[in-house]
């Protein structure tokens, strides 16, 4: 099994910065790639962005794309999503998960992003 905990969601201003950090653990080595989602109030879930675990390849939305930047640290199993600009636009539940060859298979409880005007 594999354990996903994101961290570090809150209240920010237009245009400003947040962090989010996801921590793994447990079969690690299941894993292909990590990738976070959100989901607004009264909307579907959608992708955000993804990183391949061990080469670090990334892909973003569109939505996010120049904004968003995700990383990882495998000494530490831990990806992270740094967030700046932000909009009203992003306010939502940002969600990470842990793909395995087939599907994502593990998924952390979500953290809340709250960004006012």
């Amino acid at each position: 099994q594999v354990q996903v905990v994101e961290s570090g969601g809150g209240l920010v201003q237009a245009g400003g910065s947040l962090g989010l950090s996801c921590a793994v653990s447990g079969r690690i080595s299941t894993i292909y790639l990590m990738g976070w989602f959100r989901q607004a109030p009264g909307k579907e879930r959608e992708f955000v962005a993804r990183i391949t675990w061990s080469g670090g390849s990334e892909y973003y939305a569109d939505s996010v794309k120049g904004r968003f930047t995700i990383s990882r640290d495998n000494a530490k199993n831990t990806v992270y999503l740094q967030m700046n600009n932000l909009e009203p636009g992003d306010t939502a539940v940002y969600y990470c998960a842990g793909r395995t060859l087939s599907s994502y298979a593990y998924w952390g409880q979500g953290t809340q992003v709250t960004v006012s005007s």
